[in-house]
C-alpha cells in the first residue's frame, strides 16, 4: 500500500501441489489489491517429503528432482501442465470447463439451483453446473507476467518459450546455459537472450572478505543444506572434466553477485558478455545476514549496480 512501482509475487507456487482454481482467484485479487502490479511464479516442486504430502489426493504425483527423467518426473510434470492451463483459462475465458486426467471441471452430476444464480449468474443448466467462473479477472491483460523458478531441462525450457513464460534459470555451467538459452530463442521465435533471466545471490558490502563471509553464512550454508541435495549444484559441474567451480570463480563469472561494488560490477559485466539477461530474481538471505548489512546491500544494488548495467 506504501509503494507505487514495487511488483508482487511468488517464485513460485507448487502447482501439482496446489489447487489451480484457487490460485487463479488468489492472484487475480493480488493483481487488484496493487493496481495491476502482480507476478505470477509456478513450480513444479522438487522435495517429496513436501510434495508427496500436499499432494497426497493427485495419486502418484511426487517431488520431481531437477534433470530427472522418469516416471515421477513425467507425472510431476503433466500435474504441473494441467493446472497451469486451468489457471490460464479460469483467467482469460468468463466461464471455465476443463476435463482432464487430474481435475474435472465443474463435476459432472453437480446440482445447483440457488436463485441469486439463475437471476444473476452463469453456468447453469436445468438445474445442473456446467461452468465455473473466476471473479474478478486479473486487472492486467490477458493476465499477470508469468515466471518459472529454477528451468534446469530443455523440457521445461521448451514449455516455458511456448507458454509465454520466463524460464528463471539457477547457476549453471555454460555449456548448459547456452543451450537452454538456445532452446528458448528457437522455440519462442525471440532474440537470443530475450525473455530469459536468473537467479543470483546478491550481498555487497565494504569489502570482499566481508561480504564471502556473509555469503558463507547465508547462501553457500543454504545452498549445501538444501540446495545440493536435490541435485542443483549438478549444473555447475563441468562436464568434460567433472569438476566444479571455486567460489571465487563462481563469483568471477557472474553466477554470484557477491562482493564489493566493483567486484559486483565485474560479475555482471562478465555475466552479461556471456548472455544477455532480462531478469535477475535476487536471492539476499533475510535474517541470515544481519539486517542492517542486508538493507545496505539492497540499496546499493538498487542505487549503485542497477543504474551502470540497466
Amino acid at each position: 500500500m506504501q509503494t507505487k512501482r514495487i511488483r508482487v509475487g511468488q517464485l513460485g507456487i507448487v502447482l501439482p501441489a496446489s489447487n489451480p482454481i484457487r490460485v487463479a482467484e488468489d492472484i487475480a485479487m493480488l493483481d487488484h489489491m496493487t493496481g495491476g502490479r502482480a507476478n505470477a511464479g509456478f513450480a513444479r516442486g522438487y522435495q517429496r517429503r513436501w510434495v508427496d504430502v500436499m499432494a497426497q489426493q493427485t495419486h502418484d504425483i511426487h517431488g520431481a528432482l531437477p534433470n530427472q527423467h522418469d516416471e515421477i518426473d513425467a507425472a510431476n510434470r503433466a500435474a504441473f501442465e494441467e493446472n497451469f492451463r486451468i489457471i490460464k483459462k479460469a483467467w482469460t475465458e468468463e466461464m471455465l470447463t476443463y476435463e482432464g486426467k487430474y481435475w474435472k471441471i465443474p463435476v459432472e452430476g453437480t446440482p445447483w439451483a440457488l436463485d441469486t444464480t439463475q437471476k444473476w449468474g452463469k453456468g447453469v443448466e436445468n438445474g445442473m453446473l456446467k461452468a465455473v467462473g473466476v471473479v474478478p479477472k486479473p486487472l492486467q491483460k490477458p493476465h499477470p507476467p508469468l515466471f518459472q523458478p529454477f528451468a534446469s531441462s530443455e523440457n521445461t525450457v521448451r514449455f516455458c518459450a511456448r507458454e509465454g513464460i520466463t524460464p528463471i534459470l539457477p547457476p549453471m555451467h555454460p555449456s548448459y546455459e547456452d543451450k537452454l538459452y538456445s532452446v528458448y530463442a528457437e522455440v519462442s521465435g525471440k532474440p537470443k537472450g530475450s525473455g530469459v533471466g536468473v537467479l543470483r545471490d546478491v550481498i555487497i558490502a565494504d569489502t570482499d572478505e566481508q561480504a564471502m563471509a556473509l555469503w558463507r553464512d547465508s547462501g553457500q550454508f543454504s545452498g549445501r543444506a538444501w540446495f545440493e541435495p536435490f541435485g542443483f549444484r549438478k549444473g555447475l559441474m563441468d562436464p568434460a572434466t567433472g569438476t566444479y567451480p571455486s567460489a571465487e570463480q563462481v563469483i568471477a563469472d557472474g553466477y554470484a553477485f557477491v562482493g564489493t561494488l566493483d567486484t559486483v560490477l565485474r560479475s555482471i559485466e562478465t555475466m552479461q558478455r556471456r548472455q544477455k539477461v532480462d531478469w535477475v530474481f535476487a536471492y539476499t538471505y533475510n535474517a541470515l545476514v544481519p539486517h542492517g548489512v542486508l538493507m545496505k546491500s539492497i540499496e546499493a544494488f538498487h542505487s549503485k549496480v542497477l543504474p551502470q548495467v540497466s
